[in-house]
């Protein structure tokens, strides 16, 4: 209380007495401060008690008043006071002894302000790099002290400094063997390593100086009084380099850790039990991985526990969750921002069991694939292959491997929700190359299980439980709109760069003259049966949306008028399910048209992502291309064609899934996937089978089964207006898997039509 009342009538007597220069002024409120460390006889009373945090504001009043009054850059008396007397030095001792109590947070408001709000640099100079880096090592000690919130305050200013300058990163990078290995003299061996108890660098012996300020000899207190530390600082230097060094290997084996300081005690408080801590530190940690420094690179991810936390933590999280959850909510759950993880299951009136868990989980992968999108390039690498090797393969794999159905469909159902929400691109390659492996040469059926993961979950896609066989394809369908080429050429393009799905044939002129009339060679003419005849007023295409320009000839597609070749091609797909078994020209608003607009504008978004990739414009030629070789589409194709081959037989969610991949494959601007996906006119090989020839043996076989369904094409328009919510639910409709097959097959026929359509029309323009 007395002191209170001293400190009161202080600056009474201020306020009153004429202003001192602000040298005069800031001497006085330093040598005020260590003034209490020579009379005080109490060491316990707390620091808000004394006048010490008073003292401390003023003299950064005084050095912000000061540089307000210099040109930039100038460094004043006072600052050079402050460098020259190592202040710095002083507070950051009497802040580890936290002597008063309460010290150690006043040390580091202290400094957090003065690097806050001087604007010259400062950490450029020995006496405040080296002191910030000692009072760093200070933060983090412990979880949940009282200093945490001024300790994760000072720790992200010092961040900001480094982002600004990130060359200064190099001065809290410590080298622990460098005094061995260039010197021979251990000049920077603190007195805390030689304890074995400390980082290796430099302790300008203010600790032993001041490592009870409160019970000091008064020698000591003499010094301080006087405001003398340097004389006292060189020769504890000198002892400490006569020192022995043997204790050395201790102090490494002690603190192996330590090269990163800063690293360091914010991946400690990113274990704080408040929540606003934890993020901060998780804030810094994002500014020090973005530094463009090399060095600093290196170090975080070699010299850190930086990987081991990210990995650790997404493995504990993950081991959390529930063994089951319901695919739904993993895929609806909102939006996932790891900075604002905040979540009340009694507010939540979605609220479903595991969902906190499921909640930070994907907070703290989006937390990960933010940090290695930000971070320097050779860190962001090393953070992907810690996460692909420590979480993906050691966690995440025998999760997907299990012969559990339950634990399949979540394992793949959170496999799926985060190839959805990965941003970064050097990540999303470790968890392709996890998923799919790195083969890039041709499949061979032998070969197929090369990759046991990837072979397991295009199995999966043809799985006995629907449930799993849509997660699966659905997981594929958005892992295809990533942007990475070696998706897609992992799946398909490497099975078809030798295009000897084709058999070459020189064009005779009876082989024109079908290719004119719309037919294959050698296949059977569709347009002549009678099944195939019609084609109903809504699939027809109007003059003006023909082309005027062709496709790229090739040597068994021989270079007809545009507007011919693009009739028949669409056509081709249109007139493939017979006029008797369509439904969609008796319904409003489900024309052809409609997937034109669909189909534009989701080839212009995959060119878009395609355009880098520096695809082909036409197909390898075939005099080029090893024909002889034995054609395998591949296991994702095959399995597609195969759940293709069976529309009539599955149920409509998978019908749907499946279509939808294949129609995603189609719209790849990729001159192969076009001839082998789209071309009704491809000369196939013996043997080989495309998309066409897969959906003609689906139709010829439909054409055998409409003739034993009474009344078709009425339940054929029930199922479909039940469908579209135009019909209330009724009784069921005898073979419904059929009739809702046929549906999916007419609308994927028009589909099919359509990206044929843009496609070729994107060929033509300019």
């Amino acid at each position: 209380m007395f002191s209170k009342f001293t400190s009161i009538l202080q600056h009474a007597v201020e306020a009153l007495a004429p202003s001192l220069p602000l040298q005069e002024d800031f001497v006085y409120h330093w040598k005020a401060i260590t003034h209490y460390y020579i009379e005080t006889s109490d060491d316990k009373a707390p620091v808000t008690d004394t006048n010490i945090p008073s003292h401390l504001e003023q003299m950064l009043d005084i050095l912000v008043q000061e540089e307000k009054e210099r040109e930039f850059g100038e460094t004043g008396p006072c600052m050079e006071y402050l460098l020259h007397h190592k202040i710095l030095e002083t507070l950051y001792t009497l802040g580890k002894a936290d002597c008063p109590p309460g010290m150690k947070q006043q040390v580091l408001v202290f400094y957090t302000k003065l690097l806050g709000r001087i604007k010259q640099p400062l950490l450029p100079h020995i006496n405040v790099h080296r002191p910030v880096q000692k009072l760093i090592r200070l933060c983090g000690e412990v979880l949940a002290t009282p200093t945490e919130n001024e300790e994760i305050q000072f720790l992200c200013i010092v961040c900001a400094k480094l982002k600004e300058d990130p060359y200064l990163v190099n001065f809290f990078l410590e080298n622990k063997l460098k005094s061995l290995a260039s010197q021979g003299v251990p000049n920077v061996i603190s007195a805390d390593a030689l304890k074995g108890q400390d980082s290796l660098s430099t302790d300008t012996g203010q600790a032993c100086l001041l490592e009870d300020p409160c019970g000091a000899a008064g020698e000591e207190q003499t010094e301080l009084e006087e405001d003398e530390p340097s004389r006292q600082v060189d020769d504890l230097s000198t002892s400490l380099d006569n020192l022995s060094v043997t204790s050395l290997p201790e102090a490494t084996v002690v603190r192996p850790n330590q090269d990163y300081n800063l690293v360091n005690s914010l991946l400690n408080l990113t274990r704080s039990p408040d929540g606003r801590i934890a993020v901060k530190a998780c804030e810094g940690l994002m500014l020090l991985v973005s530094l463009p420094e090399p060095a600093a690179a290196k170090c975080l991810t070699q010299s850190t526990c930086l990987c081991e936390l990210l990995t650790d933590r997404l493995a504990s999280l993950y081991k959390a969750l529930p063994q089951f959850v319901d695919p739904l909510d993993i895929e609806t759950v909102e939006a996932i921002n790891w900075g604002l993880d905040s979540y009340s299951h009694k507010e939540d009136a979605s609220a479903f069991p595991g969902k906190r868990a499921l909640i930070s989980f994907l907070s703290w992968f989006d937390y990960c694939d933010q940090l290695i999108k930000e971070a320097q390039k050779t860190a962001a690498v090393a953070l992907a292959k810690a996460v692909h090797e420590r979480f993906f393969i050691g966690v995440m794999e025998p999760q997907l491997m299990q012969t559990s159905e339950m634990g399949i469909l979540t394992s793949t159902a959170l496999l799926h929700r985060i190839v959805r929400q990965v941003t970064s691109d050097v990540l999303l390659q470790e968890i392709v190359f996890f998923i799919l492996g790195e083969q890039r040469e041709p499949e061979t059926v032998a070969e197929i299980s090369r990759h046991p993961l990837r072979h397991r979950l295009i199995e999966h896609c043809d799985h006995i439980s629907d449930e799993i066989s849509i997660m699966t394809l659905r997981m594929f369908e958005h892992l295809l709109q990533k942007p990475n080429e070696h998706i897609l050429y992992n799946l398909v393009l490497r099975n078809l760069e030798e295009r000897n799905y084709t058999e070459y044939k020189p064009v005779c002129p009876e082989d024109k003259d079908m290719v004119e009339n719309g037919l294959v060679a050698g296949a059977v003419d569709l347009e002549e049966d009678p099944l195939f005849t019609d084609i109903s007023p809504d699939n027809t295409l109007s003059n003006q949306e023909w082309l005027s320009v062709s496709p790229p000839a090739t040597p068994d597609h021989p270079k007809n008028d545009g507007k011919t070749e693009v009739h028949k091609i669409v056509n081709s797909f249109l007139c493939l399910v017979p006029d008797e078994a369509k439904s969609s020209y008796h319904v409003e608003g489900t024309g052809y048209d409609t997937y034109l607009r669909d189909a534009h504008r989701q080839f212009r978004d995959y060119c878009a992502i395609c355009l880098r990739w520096e695809w082909p414009g036409s197909p390898k030629a075939l005099e080029k291309c090893n024909l002889e070789a034995a054609f395998f589409e591949g296991h994702f194709l095959k399995v597609l064609f195969d759940r293709m081959g069976r529309i009539l037989d599955q149920p409509y969610d998978v019908n749907l899934q499946v279509t939808s991949v294949l129609s995603r494959l189609s719209l790849f601007p990729h001159p192969h996937i076009h001839e082998y996906l789209l071309d009704p006119y491809v000369n196939l090989a013996s043997g080989c089978r495309s998309l066409f020839s897969v959906i003609v043996r689906v139709v010829g076989d439909l054409m055998v089964r409409i003739q034993r369904i009474q009344d078709f094409t009425p339940k054929l328009l029930l199922v479909r207006k039940r469908l579209l919510g135009l019909e209330p639910e009724g009784p069921l409709v005898d073979h419904i898997t059929l009739l809702e097959g046929v549906i999916v097959l007419e609308e994927f026929c028009k589909e099919l039509a359509a990206i044929a359509f843009v496609k070729f029309h994107a060929s033509s323009s300019p």
